[in-house]
């Protein structure tokens, strides 16, 4: 089992994407780079992780494997694609070390080929999705003595497991939606990829797990939080700068997807978590 020290020895240093004290966040191998942002090894504390810790949303699934105390074997969890804000501070802080594979937009599909619609915004054990994969991840994270190997585990495990490349319509739109920042409409890129709204939206909840819409409304927002922590910068001139129609609309989409307007993001950043290298 991989233990605290472990974060300051890792040797890949180029693959190395944050790292302090308590954790350490890992590029994938280079083959999993289309379907997974990053491996986050993490043991938490209230200084890191205050019990009103808040993940937003993103449109992407995790497995978080976590080992605690009371337990003498490494629980595995899935969370869906996401598109609410979840409270995470306060059952995080109950973990001894965790292990989160943070996926990119329909990565889980890749892996499992499971519709994503019917994983969005829901927790769950591994294990009542895929049994075997579940097992295999727990066996990885307890098995491997140093976050060297368990990142490399965890590249060959998870090499070996992917079922389902993407289709080539999916991939447009979804690098059409990355680039123009979410600011394209679902007509537009019907157009681009010669499939009807309907068609669309069907392999978008298929998997990504969410309509085209609902994606590039969570795109748009997402992109604001990078400007947001540019405090010199006015909300009005961020509003902008995304692409909304006007502040309003801004504010209003910020908090459908956050649960909180833009201000309150602003004055609490440190109670929130967001990834911006799953985009």
């Amino acid at each position: 089992m991989i233990a605290h020290k472990d974060i300051q020895t890792f040797e890949e240093t180029h693959r190395i994407l944050l790292q302090a004290s308590e954790f350490i966040c890992v590029l994938p191998h280079a083959h999993l780079r289309a379907y997974i942002s990053n491996y986050n090894i993490t043991f938490p504390t209230k200084s890191l992780m205050p019990d009103s810790f808040t993940e937003l949303p993103c449109g992407c699934a995790t497995i978080s494997a976590e080992k605690r105390g009371s337990y003498n074997h490494v629980l595995v969890d899935l969370h869906g694609p996401t598109t609410k804000p979840y409270i995470v501070g306060s059952e995080a802080n109950q973990i001894e070390m965790m292990v989160s594979i943070e996926f990119k937009p329909a990565g889980f599909y890749a892996l499992t080929g499971i519709s994503q619609s019917e994983l969005t915004d829901r927790t769950l054990p591994l294990e009542a999705v895929d049994a075997v994969f579940a097992k295999l991840i727990s066996e990885t994270v307890e098995q491997s003595s140093g976050i060297y190997e368990l990142v490399t585990n965890l590249d060959t495990l998870l090499l070996t497991n992917v079922r389902a490349a993407y289709r080539p319509e999916l991939m447009l739109a979804l690098q059409d939606i990355k680039k123009c920042a979410g600011n394209i409409s679902v007509k537009q890129l019907s157009h681009n990829t010669h499939y009807s709204e309907r068609q669309l939206n069907r392999i978008f909840n298929q998997f990504v797990g969410t309509s085209t819409k609902s994606f590039s409304r969570l795109i748009r927002v997402n992109n604001t939080f990078r400007l947001l922590k540019k405090t010199h910068k006015s909300l009005a001139y961020i509003s902008d700068m995304a692409g909304f129609h006007d502040l309003s609309h801004f504010i209003h989409d910020f908090k459908l997807v956050c649960g909180v307007t833009p201000q309150e993001y602003r004055n609490n950043m440190s109670d929130f978590y967001n990834n911006p290298t799953r985009f």
